[in-house]
């Protein structure tokens, strides 16, 4: 896998580290002594017990290494930005379909469209990106182009 820039804020960026944290502390530890017990009740190749805990071993180490390689690759974002044109890490107010929205462009990890955290690889957080306040802007949706505008920057 190629490392390229991982966008974050300063929480998300401890939210994955802790979560890191747990998984090579405690849940490494927890699948190891479940792989333990289960290999103490014999035969390995007809023990559904072992097979489960080594699938879970498997997926909790490629968590761990994908946590790894992102927090290597982090570009923390700036909490006190107070830049003229969108980037990530702005938040912004637009007008799209005739209602207001305030939005914070955000890095993919971090990305949650419900809370209002856009991913600037997003086809609206592509948009916006490099805009300034007032300027117009066309997302190129799935469902067509939506014109959207800028309204203010914070």
């Amino acid at each position: 896998m190629i490392d390229s820039a991982t966008y974050l804020t300063p929480e998300g960026f401890e939210r994955l580290k802790q979560e890191l944290q747990q998984l090579v502390q405690v849940r490494r530890k927890e699948i190891a002594a479940r792989i333990q017990e289960a290999k103490e009740l014999g035969d390995l190749s007809e023990n559904a017990e072992y097979q489960s805990a080594r699938e879970e071993q498997g997926v909790n180490e490629g968590r761990i290494e994908e946590l790894e390689a992102t927090l290597r690759s982090a570009v923390l974002i700036a909490d006190d930005q107070k830049a003229s044109v969108v980037q990530v890490g702005s938040t912004v107010e637009i007008e799209m379909n005739g209602k207001s929205q305030k939005l914070q462009i955000v890095g993919s990890n971090e990305a949650d469209p419900m809370n209002g955290l856009i991913s600037n690889a997003s086809p609206l957080g592509q948009a916006l990106l490099g805009k300034k306040a007032g300027e117009d802007c066309v997302v190129l949706a799935p469902k067509g182009e939506m014109p959207c505008k800028i309204l203010k920057i914070s």
